[in-house]
């Protein structure tokens, strides 16, 4: 009967996790396109619109990261059958990510400012301040998408979600072709461009999602429109005290890394493009298990809502498994496909024999990455948002980033700093310290004693 019920929630997780893990895909497809297409107007343009891309990026992970306490909220009422509960605990949610985004809108008085805390060239500056000025006025669009989003997928529709980053995508490259090379009337913008097309993507999924999810038939029972409830402030502070820490944990990850980039920039341009290369395949098949992680949370807050924490715990347990096993498979792909994999990004020699070498570590890397952020999110799916924080400060700032530096920069360990190695092994101690943390946390959160505490949350 366990077995049976295993097998069926695995079902169900997977059924949720593959058209989110489409759209996370096609996510970074769009940075991909971003940085293709300006590259191919020139190689200042490309550099500034990855530099605005490092500034930008932040502020967008920091509004999603709000966004993402709504489905296990609403996921849990889907489970209760509290219908009406889910259109306003939605809305507060709206009221909370729009002023965010409102928030962070409201730099763009400073952008010129905010730029110059970032050293650069001075054919940078100019370029790189257009494209973090239109990529800010598109904040509050951007948080409306994302509201929008995750009600969809707190409530299991996750297809539309995969649909619509789809038309986003090729919205995107249409974007990038008239206002980085100019057609017509439109004059030609270089790297600025892409910060119009993106613009002009965010506002493009923003009016797909609305139109889904007003005329939708599958949603039209939770009339999300249909009533407007005022703010609640005591509903508001409730679901930013559970998105704030899932912000600050996207924001400690992004950091890291980019952190590390820049501690490794004393070992010279080949050690810092052997990294990125590692780094940037890691992350494409970071994608699988964070979109079964995603999946969990919804599962788990849809079991709370019944009352059924025994299936809920199942639900956790199917997600891990399945995504260990994904990781297994991806870390196998990576190390009998190093050679394939590095040649699609370089052709230099050095950079080639050095990414051979870190992609070993990035095999290794994958496994107890998935362990760790689907634990994370099983969490979020219990609400338990700031042991989550917590857990992953200390694994990442205190655990991984100091054996890093350790041993990349100094020869206490061993006898040369062991330069982008020694950052991947302290990569693989943080993370595997995460993934122990978090798995211990989330077996204690699934106690029968805490049974009482769960429904509270």
């Amino acid at each position: 009967m366990i077995k049976k019920r295993f097998l069926l929630e695995g079902r169900d997780i997977l059924k949720l996790a593959w058209p989110l893990l489409v759209a996370q895909i096609t996510q970074m497809l769009m940075g991909v396109s971003d940085t293709i297409m300006a590259g191919r107007y020139s190689a200042t343009d490309m550099a500034a619109v990855a530099l605005g891309f490092s500034i930008t990026v932040p502020l967008l992970c920091f509004i999603q990261g709000i966004a993402l306490a709504l489905p296990p909220i609403i996921s849990r009422l889907q489970g209760n059958k509290n219908l009406n509960g889910i259109a306003d605990a939605s809305q507060q949610a709206g009221y909370l990510v729009f002023f965010v985004g409102l928030v962070i809108a409201g730099l763009i008085p400073f952008t010129e400012d905010i730029v110059a805390l970032f050293p650069m060239a001075p054919e940078l500056f100019n370029i790189t301040v257009d494209y973090v000025l239109y990529v800010l006025f598109a904040m509050p669009g951007f948080a409306l998408y994302q509201w929008l989003r995750n009600y969809c997928e707190g409530l299991g529709k996750t297809k539309p979600t995969m649909t619509i980053t789809v038309i986003g995508l090729m919205a995107n490259v249409i974007g990038n072709y008239l206002f980085i090379y100019g057609v017509g009337p439109i004059p030609a913008m270089g790297g600025a461009g892409c910060g119009v097309a993106t613009a002009i993507v965010i506002y493009t999924m923003l009016l797909a999602t609305i139109i889904y999810v007003r005329f939708a038939p599958a949603l039209k029972m939770y009339d999300l429109f249909g009533q407007r409830y005022k703010p609640n402030m005591v509903t508001i502070s409730r679901t930013f005290k559970m998105g704030l820490p899932i912000a600050m944990t996207i924001l400690f990850e992004v950091t890291l890394f980019s952190v590390v980039a820049l501690l490794l920039a004393p070992f010279g341009a080949t050690t810092v493009a052997a990294h990125q290369v590692a780094l940037n395949f890691s992350a494409l098949m970071f994608m699988f298990p964070m979109s079964m992680g995603m999946a969990a949370a919804i599962r788990i807050g849809y079991r709370i809502g019944q009352n059924n924490l025994r299936q809920a715990q199942i639900a956790a347990r199917a997600a891990i498994l399945i995504g260990f096993c994904t990781a297994a498979c991806t870390a196998t792909f990576t190390l009998v496909a190093k050679g394939f994999i590095i040649g699609l990004y370089t052709s230099d020699a050095a950079v080639y024999t050095l990414a051979n070498a870190l992609l070993i570590y990035a095999a290794l890397f994958q496994l107890s990455d998935a362990v760790q952020v689907i634990s994370a999110n099983a969490l979020r799916g219990y609400k338990d948002t700031t042991a989550m924080f917590i857990i992953t400060f200390i694994s990442y700032w205190l655990i991984g980033l100091p054996t890093g530096v350790i041993l990349g920069r100094t020869n206490w360990v061993t006898a040369e700093p062991m330069a982008a190695a020694g950052f991947w092994i302290g990569f693989i101690v943080g993370l595997s310290a995460a993934a122990v943390m978090l798995g211990a946390r989330l077996l204690y959160i699934q106690r029968p004693s805490n049974a009482a505490r769960l429904h509270a949350l």
